[in-house]
């Protein structure tokens, strides 16, 4: 019999003024159904210099909480990347505004750990949005840049703009140092590069619901960055980012006829 083996799975909530909602998503860790799962759990808290009380809810609950003084949701998830530990098996991505249900990360990590794909992505539009969840400018815009990136990049997901991801832990390794936004465009960017680097990525259904606390997302201003992002990242080469590991599939032609030949 095979040595059962239990992965660690670390959830990283980036958080600038979430107070309100930080807390509820903490708490709500499904803890005791992921360990029946085999999986163990740890929560990473970014505070992202936050000026209300963000870093006193998360510790008061006995999660690590790291800071980030930079703002900007693309600077948090940077450093959340660079403050994995390094047994960690499985990396997830939460905002900590409790518009998102925790208690269904398992459906995103199901199909990690069963090698159906290596990047996971909760898709609130093909999801159970609550009729107050998101205004008609945010979802017309959303549609808008999924399509922009499943025509651009020829991805799978169906949700770009989601707050809500799953990944392999070597697709972290690789993806980190290769992240240049600031804000909220980083999950167009990340989309883009895996999506350049091969790694497989799609998309599952998730609920959505109204978010607890004031958002600071700017429809159009963060909607330029975003767009930018797709424009910025189409010529993008994997060989351009440093301790990138993976080996394209233009390149495996090359390597194998280069082994039959030695």
């Amino acid at each position: 019999m095979g040595v059962f083996k239990i992965k660690k799975v670390v959830i990283l909530i980036p958080c600038y003024n979430e107070e309100q909602g930080v807390g509820n998503v903490i708490d709500a860790v499904p803890k005791e159904k992921l360990s029946s799962l085999g999986y163990d759990t740890e929560v990473l808290v970014i505070d992202n210099n936050s000026i209300d009380k963000t870093r006193e809810v998360a510790e008061s609950r006995g999660v690590r909480v790291i800071s980030e003084t930079r703002k900007g949701k693309g600077f948090a998830m940077i450093t959340g990347f660079r403050n994995i530990p390094k047994d960690t098996d499985f990396v997830v991505m939460i905002d900590g505004d409790n518009s998102y249900d925790i208690a269904e990360l398992p459906r995103l990590l199901e199909p990690l750990d069963n090698d159906f794909g290596e990047v996971i992505v909760g898709t609130r539009l093909h999801g159970r949005l609550s009729t107050d969840s998101m205004t008609k400018l945010n979802r017309y815009g959303n549609w808008f840049f999924t399509f922009l990136a499943r025509v651009g990049y020829k991805t799978n997901i169906t949700d770009v703009c989601s707050g809500f991801f799953a990944w392999k832990r070597q697709v972290i390794d690789d993806l980190a140092g290769c992240l240049e936004s600031n804000g909220f465009s980083i999950e167009m960017e990340m989309i883009a590069k895996m999506a350049r680097m091969d790694y497989d990525c799609y998309s599952v259904p998730i609920s959505y619901t109204s978010r607890e606390g004031k958002s600071s997302l700017r429809p159009i201003m963060d909607g330029k960055a975003i767009l930018h992002a797709w424009l910025r990242n189409l010529n993008w080469n994997p060989r351009k980012c440093k301790g990138v590991s993976i080996v394209l599939p233009s390149e495996e032609g090359m390597l194998a006829k280069g082994s039959s030949e030695t």
